[in-house]
């Protein structure tokens, strides 16, 4: 409570946009039974028509409401972020946590490895693999998942050098420390904020990379209705007869992205202790003070 309190007070953009980001999950959660119509229910005489009170944001191009295409893409979207992320967060984990703890040669080879997958652009790489192991739900998310995990390694491994520095580090290596125990009660809990930012801060870029690879066509089969593909289907087709195809998807995508990121920066501003301020922050519930010129030493 004290951190969202916190984030209502020095972020109010960041708390919207959690807000914003709530309702999301939530509308996806439920988006069957918020759907007004089923997704396949085709109605040709109503083809390509405006927003009306029986068609929320319309119809597609063979008459089928574009409000319950666009909730269920919403459900799509979001759960192919959020599973990636994951992926993301424990693929950059095991590889620059593994990468940092150990050093020398393995470190050098890891690194190299990654200097490597970096130095080729992001979307060719994507292209380049999702064309070897085919379209499909389960393939976008490990692509994915792994792709950014290898790029987010680099920030886990700096954080890990970082943590072999400290003291209390060194000490448990000086007592005999098990590696197990030294990497869960030293290492994973000094570097868990990192791990929370880099998780809140990559889902916008992943549900991105969902979209564009589903308009270009290498994303998820045509039957999956998703943001990115009902742009790269209907919207761009039928752009100029019914603007609203392209548009609804763009402005979801838009909006969910933004406050994604949003609040991601706002997490990572509250949770970064280097963000938090020198004297007089006030962090946790404590304010600190500074006695007054004749204030008495014990009272």
């Amino acid at each position: 409570m004290r951190f969202f309190r916190r984030l209502i007070r020095e972020k109010p953009l960041g708390a919207a946009s959690g807000a914003v980001v709530l309702v999301l999950i939530v509308v996806s959660i439920f988006a069957t039974q918020l759907a007004p119509y089923d997704i396949n229910d085709v109605n040709a005489k109503n083809r390509l028509q405006g927003p009306s009170a029986e068609h929320l944001l319309g119809t597609d191009h063979v008459g089928r409401d574009f409000f319950t295409r666009v909730l269920l893409g919403a459900r799509l979207s979001l759960f192919v972020g959020l599973s990636a992320t994951a992926i993301n967060v424990l693929v950059a984990l095991l590889v620059g946590g593994v990468s940092g703890y150990l050093g020398g040669k393995l470190d050098l080879m890891m690194q190299r490895f990654v200097d490597a997958w970096m130095a080729f652009p992001g979307l060719l790489l994507l292209l380049t693999i999702m064309s070897i192991v085919g379209r499909g739900l389960p393939q976008v998310i490990i692509v994915l998942g792994v792709s950014g995990g290898i790029v987010g390694s680099r920030v886990v491994r700096g954080a890990v050098i970082g943590v072999k520095e400290n003291v209390y580090f060194q000490a448990a290596e000086a007592i005999g420390t098990r590696t197990g125990s030294t990497l869960l009660r030293h290492v994973i809990p000094n570097i868990a904020p990192i791990l929370v930012i880099i998780f809140s801060i990559n889902i916008g870029g992943v549900i991105i990379s969902e979209a564009s690879l589903s308009f270009l066509g290498f994303g998820l089969p045509i039957e999956i209705p998703s943001w990115g593909g009902l742009l790269s289907r209907e919207g761009r087709r039928y752009m100029e007869q019914a603007p609203h195809l392209a548009l609804w998807p763009g402005l979801c995508l838009t909006v969910t992205v933004y406050s994604m990121n949003t609040f991601g920066d706002a997490v990572r501003d509250l949770l970064d202790p280097r963000l938090r301020g020198g004297a007089g922050t006030n962090y946790g519930g404590f304010r600190s003070r500074r006695r007054g010129a004749g204030a008495p030493v014990g009272r």
